[in-house]
């Protein structure tokens, strides 16, 4: 992971964040790289060829599985499904997103000057992203104990404030909602995009027969559909 062209950030640049971490990297070239933006390739010595990418994608299968393994001993009795819906809810980008803030990632992130110029630093694809390649910096430099303390410390209030039960997804609850009724299945269809490209706003409108439909907005297609299915079966229980 650490090879090729680019070169490790000082400690002096980072030592905050790895304050934050609760981890000094003993390969600085890994945290480099897990704070680089694949859109820096070729326009920074430190960085040219490299990008958080490939960390990303074992950061994000190192914190499924230590969820999942945290949650089967916080709720021992609980089935499959239940644990799955909360497994979704605490790995999904907006959970990350959510730490990534906490941590101050966006600051130390290495971004192109496109990506700087649209405030790429706090989108929330690319917090998310970068997130769970620092997991997978974590892992590769320290072993999965080292990625289990920053995940089980960063990762315990949303656990806890789901504990009473475990969350639905919007679209979820909506579409069982509709099945147990003897309905169709909600349809989604796209109303159109506003906005920038750096903060696009998307609208979609949902449909379930027998209610008028119901439009909603949010910063991608996913959270416009789960704005809309939250309104309309707010709207149909008080039916």
């Amino acid at each position: 992971m650490s090879g090729g062209r680019i070169q490790a950030l000082p400690a002096s640049a980072t030592a905050d964040l790895e304050a934050t971490l609760g981890h000094v990297f003993g390969n600085r070239l890994l945290l480099t790289e897990a704070l680089t933006h694949p859109s820096m390739g070729g326009l920074d010595r430190r960085s040219a060829g490299k990008g958080y990418e490939r960390l990303e994608f074992l950061g994000d299968r190192v914190l499924g599985l230590v969820v999942a393994e945290w949650l089967l001993e916080r709720f021992p009795s609980e089935p499959e499904g239940a644990l799955a819906r909360r497994l979704t809810a605490l790995v999904r980008a907006e959970a990350l997103v959510v730490v990534a803030e906490k941590i101050g990632l966006g600051a130390h992130l290495l971004l192109s000057p496109g990506e700087q110029g649209s405030q790429g630093g706090i989108k929330p694809a690319i917090l998310a992203d970068a997130c769970e390649a620092v997991i997978g910096a974590l892992y590769l430099d320290a072993g999965l104990e080292a990625a289990k303390r920053f995940i089980r410390r960063h990762w315990d209030a949303p656990l806890e404030k789901a504990r009473a039960a475990p969350p639905q997804d919007p679209k979820t609850g909506l579409q069982e909602w509709a099945l147990a009724r003897g309905l169709a299945l909600p349809l989604y269809e796209d109303i159109g995009r506003t906005g920038p490209d750096h903060a696009p706003l998307f609208q979609v409108r949902v449909t379930v027969a027998g209610f008028d439909p119901v439009t909603a907005s949010g910063p991608s297609k996913r959270a416009a559909e789960k704005a809309a299915a939250d309104e309309l079966l707010r709207i149909a229980r008080t039916r």
